[in-house]
């Protein structure tokens, strides 16, 4: 089973105002209200400590690997819970210069695995939910910069 959440904000700044957002993770538990922290290197192929408080759900600790960290452009990694296949997340943060001084910024997660099903309605609301939040604080700080 598969399942994939998408959401997306046009921020009137630069990518590179909007990428020192994201990145600067030592700040997220002073801004972001989906995902509390991250620590570690932000560097492909290490794991990273990632907290995620959902609204309304049970907040969650967990050790993902870096796929993709592109400067100004992609920031991508791979979790799972317990062990590969039983529920795979795949999240990925990318931003795209509009040309005329805006960034879209799109957040989604691709999930995979045997409880993907059981946990579909929490998915489409507290997760949904979540990165539309930290989209909305995201773009307010990148416009304040």
């Amino acid at each position: 089973m598969a399942k994939e959440i998408k959401t997306q904000i046009v921020i009137n700044a630069s990518t590179e105002k909007v990428w020192q957002v994201l990145t600067n993770t030592q700040q997220f538990p002073k801004w972001n209200p989906f995902i509390k922290s991250i620590n570690g290197d932000l560097v492909v192929g290490k794991k990273i400590t990632v907290r995620l408080e959902p609204p309304k759900a049970k907040g969650m600790t967990f050790k993902p690997t870096i796929l993709a960290f592109e400067k100004n452009k992609e920031f991508r990694w791979l979790g799972h819970l317990l062990f590969p296949g039983l529920f795979d997340g795949e999240h990925k943060f990318e931003l795209i210069d509009n040309k005329n001084g805006t960034t879209t910024f799109i957040q989604s997660e691709k999930f995979k695995g045997i409880l993907v099903p059981l946990f579909a309605k929490m998915l489409d609301n507290s997760t949904t939910d979540g990165f539309t939040q930290m989209n909305k604080k995201l773009k307010e700080l990148a416009e304040k910069i």
